[in-house]
């Protein structure tokens, strides 16, 4: 390689990394910016808060559901040309959402259709990362990268959404989601894919639809709870029983020599399979914290959006801190270090907004319970997300890759939906009280999760002898 082809080359990773991480960033915005608009939204639209809650979980759950058959479409199509067409899929998405005259065509715009572009575009931001930075040093610092925008969006979702919600109006936050798809899409050019696609590699069509059909029935049957126990018990029982005929048939495909939708190989890496339950963890709290507060704020105070985001900055500053730090941590702490002070960290976090918010009614009483959140979260994501990727060699990236996002975003839903339906039952300082203790219960299981990863970073280790 000439000394100018270095350079060069370099120059073309950082501009990859600047599309990948910014889609990352918007799709995390998206999952969190609605927040704000809960009562602009209900108003707008003439629906309720369980209304805009439905719509949210539903377009985390579109996600987690086709996250698995995104990323195995992206080894038949190609990495960058899924990038491409979820990124316009996505747009077309926003742009409804815009202008949408009610709550069905907001849910059709923002539920399906920018979950849909997202489960095709997150994938391919992961893998590529992964080819294209081949050593531990560099993967990590763009994992770092990525995983910060995605918090940020997530984080500072609630703060942009309110700021151009009070501005201009709450359609004006699909507008600028669509601009920003635009920006990336332009970077994108500079995305080169490492290995060609392969047309020959096959979809399990009934295994998709049976991941999608038992994912949404649990999740439904969450949702439920507030107004029938006995819907709720049956949704949820459909939902496991769909999904035991999902892991039956591709337990049986794996048998024969066919090529299930998921190999149930993954599951035989006992640090992915931790390292996945803390990523579902993170993400369930973030998400969970940032719609009950944010409705909390809205429906019980009164806040109007703008303020509501004000509040959450708090959340964002403490994110941005020990994300930017990712790289100097890792190299000082081992994983299972980071994800474990992380998830303390979250669970003080979400005591204090408990016991601050109970004793005092001031903005400032929920200020420092969030940067704690933000703290802990910036802390571990990206620990938790290395741990996973590099437990799999390069060609079973965009296995683990689909299967990593479908975690992190059905505990995005489960956090909307568990938290959320705690809260709007009763939007009472009990309702919120609730949510919160139960955040931080699970918060708690996460720690304990953390605390059986490996002593020792093993980011090479693909063998499986710690399958139980």
């Amino acid at each position: 390689m000439t000394e100018t082809a270095v350079p060069q080359r370099s120059a073309q990773h950082r501009n990859a990394l600047a599309a990948l991480a910014l889609a990352q960033f918007i799709c995390s915005f998206a999952g969190s910016n609605m927040n704000v608009m809960i009562n602009d939204i209900s108003t707008d639209l003439d629906t309720t808060v369980q209304g805009v809650q439905v719509a949210i979980t539903v377009f985390l759950l579109v996600m987690a559901a086709l996250m698995v058959p995104g990323g195995r479409l992206t080894d038949r199509y190609g990495r960058k040309r899924c990038f491409v067409a979820g990124l316009a899929v996505y747009a077309v998405g926003a742009l409804l959402s815009a202008a949408a005259p009610g709550l069905g065509v907001l849910i059709l715009g923002n539920s399906i259709l920018e979950g849909v572009g997202t489960a095709l575009l997150i994938p391919p931001v992961y893998i590529l990362t992964t080819l294209l930075y081949p050593d531990t040093a560099s993967r990590a610092r763009a994992f770092g990268v990525i995983m910060a925008l995605g918090g940020l969006g997530a984080a500072a979702g609630p703060l942009i959404g309110g700021l151009i919600t009070t501005g201009i109006s709450w359609r004006a936050a699909f507008v600028f989601q669509a601009l920003v798809i635009a920006v990336i899409i332009v970077l994108s050019r500079k995305v080169v894919d490492p290995l060609p696609p392969d047309p020959t590699r096959s979809l399990d069509t009934a295994g998709t639809v049976l991941s999608a059909v038992g994912l949404v029935l649990v999740v439904m049957g969450i949702l439920a709870a507030d107004n029938s126990l006995w819907l709720t018990l049956g949704l949820l029982a459909a939902g496991v029983l769909v999904l035991a005929l999902f892991f039956r048939s591709a337990r049986a495909k794996e048998a024969s020599g066919r090529e299930p939708l998921l190999s149930l190989t993954l599951f035989r890496n006992r640090t992915s399979n931790i390292g996945l339950i803390t990523q579902n963890i993170q993400w369930l709290i973030l998400m969970g914290t940032s719609f009950t507060v944010a409705a909390y704020l809205q429906v019980v105070r009164h806040y109007d959006a703008i303020r509501t985001g004000v509040v959450f900055t708090a959340a964002t500053l403490g994110l941005l801190l020990t994300s930017l730090s990712a790289k100097r941590l890792a190299t000082r702490h081992s994983s299972r270090t980071l994800v474990m002070t992380g998830f303390a960290v979250c669970v003080a976090g979400i005591v204090l907004l408990v016991a601050l918010a109970a004793a005092f009614s001031t903005a400032w009483a929920f200020v420092p319970g969030l940067v704690l959140i933000g703290l802990g979260l910036g802390a571990m994501l990206t620990p938790s997300v290395t741990v996973v990727q590099s437990s799999f060699p390069e060609e079973r990236q965009g296995e683990i890759s689909g299967l990593s996002r479908c975690v992190s975003n059905l505990g995005s839903s489960f956090g909307t939906a568990v938290a959320g339906t705690i809260l709007v039952s009763g939007l009472t300082k009990g309702a919120y009280a609730a949510a919160m203790i139960t955040l931080a219960v699970i918060g708690l299981g996460g720690l304990a999760a953390a605390a059986r990863l490996p002593r020792e970073p093993r980011p090479g280790d693909h063998d499986v002898r710690g399958a139980p």
